[in-house]
């Protein structure tokens, strides 16, 4: 069961304009849609379906408790609505690594009790992610973060297959570590392989076509992977991804959040 998310004082608010505007029946109606990504399955709870409600439409730490109040059934609620609060919206540094590093301990403690469920491995591993990107991919590595992260979503696609954000955490992985540290002993240590990583990207393009946050990802892992090589038909697929509409307060903040960066490239 979760614990108590981290007390590191009150969360930021979800900025107005990218709050959502779903309503419990929209909510259903677009569930396939908005978890084509995660393959979360629909709530069978009215009050689960709440607080999945809450996270769509931008208020994260409330998703977080009402996720919490539901022990194991609101696992991957908890973890999902906290990591990205704390990829996205939390300004500290210091306290997203702590929401972040927390997120993973309880992911991997939960696996022992639910080691069925996908998501609870892949949560485990967007935080050590987000985590190793925060203390620096080379540092993560030589830790052992890394490969961590590696199995634990390799259980969640020995579970289910057809998980698209899976296969493209994967292939972030085997593009940083080939960005960080070269092909070839991005290979001989960590087992990356730059032709193991084209062919995740396109398999998580496959999976989920219409995602923003899919393309947008996609577009920077082929830059890491290919460099100028890879400039024209990566800006061809982010500008696809910025046509479309976001679904949701998490699309709309990472897309603002994705042009942001690319502007100050």
């Amino acid at each position: 069961m979760p614990t108590d998310p981290p007390s590191v004082g009150p969360w930021v608010a979800c900025p107005v304009h990218a709050r959502g505007q779903l309503t419990p029946e929209t909510l259903v109606a677009r569930w396939s849609k908005l978890h084509a990504g995660d393959a979360e399955p629909l709530p069978a709870s009215e009050a689960l379906l709440a607080g999945w409600l809450q996270y769509h439409n931008g208020d994260f730490e409330s998703a977080a408790q009402a996720g919490l109040a539901l022990g194991a059934d609101g696992a991957t609620l908890v973890y999902k609505a906290t990591c990205i609060y704390a990829n996205y919206l939390e300004p500290g540094e210091a306290r997203r690594l702590i929401l972040l590093q927390q997120v993973a301990a309880q992911a991997h403690d939960q696996q022992n009790r639910t080691p069925g469920n996908a998501n609870i491995h892949y949560w485990q591993a967007y935080a050590l992610g987000r985590y190793s990107q925060g203390i620096s991919v080379a540092k993560a590595l030589s830790s052992g973060l890394g490969r961590s992260l590696r199995e634990a979503l390799q259980r969640c696609l020995t579970l289910n297959p057809d998980h698209a954000d899976a296969h493209l955490a994967l292939a972030h992985y085997h593009a940083e570590v080939i960005d960080k540290v070269g092909e070839l002993i991005g290979g001989m240590t960590h087992g990356a392989s730059k032709t193991t990583a084209l062919a995740l990207y396109d398999r998580a393009l496959a999976l989920n076509p219409d995602s923003a946050i899919t393309r947008c990802e996609v577009a920077l892992g082929w830059t890491m992977l290919e460099g100028p090589r890879a400039l024209e038909r990566a800006q061809q697929l982010r500008e696809t991804a910025w046509a479309l509409q976001a679904q949701d307060a998490m699309e709309q903040v990472y897309l603002q959040a994705a042009k942001a960066d690319l502007q100050a490239t």
